[in-house]
């Protein structure tokens, strides 16, 4: 592993051409070299080796002087004890506050770390909106980190790789600095997926000599046929990266010899009339593929990208793809944004900064709107993912949306009214389906209504793909129906307390719901319950922290059975087997009914809890509405000694539900159900759900005759390949 020094920056800079401080970037290292003094990186090398890395990355990419000396100081306030204002003095505002900006919060307490990432998120698309810059450190700093993580444990590559992929290669992708992005998403796909890596780079390798006289053969044969026409014109060959490859192998399902532009000829010219003109060229030079061909050059990216392409095929019917650009565009198309300083403030002095800098901004008004700060993450996966459709309104305006948009996100993209007043849509002419998505080149209608009694649906919430339009739905919900919210918050919360067997006294429900409702930064519980009725706080996230805070208030451990106290002490009466297989002791004949907060099975040691008005509700022992309510003096002599009829009890089926955690693996949902079929177990109800990136909960519930049965439907289960864990629900 490469140690660097700052000669190697000195000569990098050297290299570049460009007018740097050079006395200031020494002062700058010279500081951040006596602070990591005795400081050494996870691979043992000198600490201060990362920053002058992350340097030379950046003079690579053009940058100017007051980046490179924060990124000689970037991890000096966070790892040392010299303060940001000690930086400011020194230096000046402006490297403090790039500084700033790529300090990570690791110093403040958070309670996961997807909490974690968000902040440290939002605060890097705060501190960008004031100065991009610090993004482009960050990103330099991430890929120096990526080129090093081989020294990492497993674990951490992993964890590392999935975040590069999900936030850093994005924010790459959508500052337009192609190296960068294309580098970090193959360094991460190595880890994340090794044996797909290795697999196309073996394909690759095997096709290296090939692939290289192909490319030439092809460069040859363009340049012989333009050389009369264009004396200055630059040709040039590409091989689409190794993840670019993976995206349509093992995502959209293609084979390797499906892909046509895994090769690739750029042509590079001095006009955008020429960048035409060359085009009907190559249309006669080669064939070109149906529905191949792609305008950037009217139609730019979000990220500014610019440039023509077409798929043509050769007479040795292999298919390639040509790119036709002007220098400017080929820039912009290298160094996104960092062509703004690597190109004398903007190319040709037509680089509009402010224009290209909107959607910052724009993702940053979407997070002031958030309740859930992982909300962030999210957006950045959907919001500035590396592929995107562009759509048409009926007066030609091109609207730019993630993959998978529908035509409700295209309605919020245009306004929150329109989408607020929406009732249908037309793709083309024709009527379409609230949930339809959107592909590029299709001109949208949307149709909307006067009325003041209309209202977005609150089933939009599941629908939508962009942060933009789920929170213009939750702040009409949030302004607009504040007491259906907090009903329909109170009922959310209720099922859920329910299912993880939270009770309490009214008194003390209040006061616990209070300290959960501040602990999610609201003032009242009703703001809290209205929050969770319009989709601002998601009660799957949040209940685990809350039944842990339940558990440490209130719960003490369950008691054993033999230390349940005696109830009805006098000498007990068998009484009458019931039809559900329960004899109550002390009566002859009661209505039984089984709580579903434990769902009891013959097998269970059980007890009896005498209702008012409706029998007797048998509950498991060790229950913990058994364990929390047993010792209250208004309910202990409503407790009495219950047991099961076997006889009677083997006759009868009771609902059992279990949660199945699992991978993220395909088939792994069939093969549960046909565990349960070749078990001759009939499934009531069966429930999927996404944990976390990687993880599904799978509830299933199902009759059984007992315990016995149960436990062998658990051990079953356990062993189908990608289940995690299978574990015996309350409900």
């Amino acid at each position: 592993m490469k140690y660097y020094q700052i000669e190697d920056l000195l000569d990098v800079i050297k290299k570049s051409g460009k007018s740097y401080e050079q006395e200031k970037i020494m002062a700058a290292y010279q500081l951040a070299n006596d602070a990591h003094q005795g400081q050494c990186r996870v691979s043992g090398e000198p600490y201060i080796s990362h920053p002058v890395a992350v340097a030379m990355i950046l003079v690579n990419l053009g940058m100017d002087s007051e980046c490179i000396q924060a990124a000689l100081l970037h991890d000096v306030v966070e790892d040392t004890d010299i303060p940001l204002e000690a930086i400011e003095k020194k230096f000046g505002k402006d490297v403090a506050l790039l500084v700033n900006g790529v300090t990570k919060l690791g110093k403040i307490s958070y309670t996961s770390r997807e909490e974690q990432q968000a902040e440290n998120v939002r605060k890097m698309l705060i501190a960008m909106a004031q100065d991009v810059r610090v993004i482009i450190i960050k990103l330099a700093d991430r890929l120096h980190n990526m080129r090093t993580i081989s020294v990492m444990p497993e674990q951490k590559r992993r964890d590392k790789a999935l975040e590069t992929m999900e936030v850093y290669a994005p924010l790459a992708h959508r500052l337009g600095i192609r190296a960068v992005k294309e580098e970090l998403e193959d360094i991460s796909l190595r880890y994340l997926d090794p044996v797909a890596y290795q697999e196309i780079e073996r394909m690759l390798e095997l096709k290296r000599g090939d692939r290289q006289a192909f490319l030439e053969k092809i460069k040859s044969k363009i340049r012989d046929r333009l050389a009369s026409e264009y004396k200055e014109i630059y040709i040039d060959g590409r091989v689409k990266s190794v993840y670019g490859i993976y995206r349509k192998m093992y995502i959209q399902g293609k084979s390797f010899e499906e892909i046509f532009d895994i090769y690739a000829v750029r042509i590079i010219v001095d006009s955008v009339f020429e960048c035409y003109n060359i085009l009907g060229i190559i249309h006669d030079l080669f064939r070109p593929i149906p529905n191949r061909f792609k305008d950037y050059i009217s139609t730019p990216k979000p990220n500014m990208y610019q440039s023509l392409h077409t798929t043509v095929i050769d007479k040795e019917a292999i298919p390639f793809e040509v790119q036709i650009r002007t220098w400017d565009m080929h820039h912009t198309a290298e160094y996104g944004i960092a062509a703004h300083w690597k190109y004398k403030a903007g190319i040709s002095g037509k680089d509009k900064l402010e224009e290209r800098l909107a959607w910052i901004r724009q993702l940053i008004e979407n997070q002031k709107e958030a309740d859930d700060v992982e909300d962030i993450v999210r957006s950045i996966k959907s919001d500035i993912a590396p592929e995107e459709v562009y759509v048409f309104t009926p007066k030609g305006d091109v609207i730019s949306l993630p993959t998978g948009a529908t035509v409700i996100d295209f309605a919020y993209a245009i306004h929150t009214a329109v989408g607020n007043r929406m009732v249908g849509a037309k793709i083309d002419g024709r009527m379409v389906a609230l949930d339809t998505p959107v592909h590029t080149g299709q001109i949208i209608e949307v149709i909307t209504t006067n009325s003041k009694d209309h209202a977005p649906s609150r089933d939009w919430l599941k629908i939508v793909k962009t942060t933009q339009a789920r929170n213009k739905i939750r702040n009409w919900y949030k302004k607009e129906r504040r007491e259906e919210n907090i009903e329909q918050g109170r009922s959310e919360l209720d099922k859920e307390f329910r299912r993880n067997m939270i009770t309490l006294p009214e008194n003390k429900m209040n006061e616990f719901l209070l300290s959960v409702a501040k602990r999610q930064h609201f003032d009242t519980v009703n703001d809290f319950l209205a929050a969770i009725g319009y989709g601002g706080v998601l009660l799957s996230k949040i209940m685990p922290r809350i039944k842990e805070e339940f558990v440490k208030q209130y719960r003490t451990a369950p008691p054993a059975a033999d230390e349940l106290p005696e109830i009805n002490a006098r000498p007990p009466k068998k009484g009458k087997g019931t039809s559900s297989g329960v004899i109550v002791e002390g009566l002859d004949s009661c209505l039984v009914k089984f709580a579903r907060c434990c769902n009891p099975l013959p097998g269970d040691e059980i007890i009896g809890f005498v209702t008012r008005g409706f029998g007797v509700s048998i509950h498991k022992k060790d229950c913990q509405n058994v364990v929390n309510s047993i010792n209250d003096p208004n309910n202990a002599e409503r407790w009495i000694h219950a047991e099961w009829a076997m006889e009677s009890a083997k006759k009868e089926h009771f609902k059992s539900t279990i949660e199945i955690l699992t991978d993220d693996r395909i088939g792994v949902l069939a093969d549960i159900s046909i565990a349960f079929s070749s078990m001759r177990i009939n499934i009531s109800s069966l429930m999927a759900r996404e944990l976390k990136p990687g993880n599904n909960m799978v509830t299933v519930t199902f009759m059984v005759s007992d315990i016995d049965q149960l436990n062998f439907i658990i051990n079953n289960l356990s062993k189908i390949p990608g289940v995690v864990s299978v574990a015996r629900s309350a409900q």
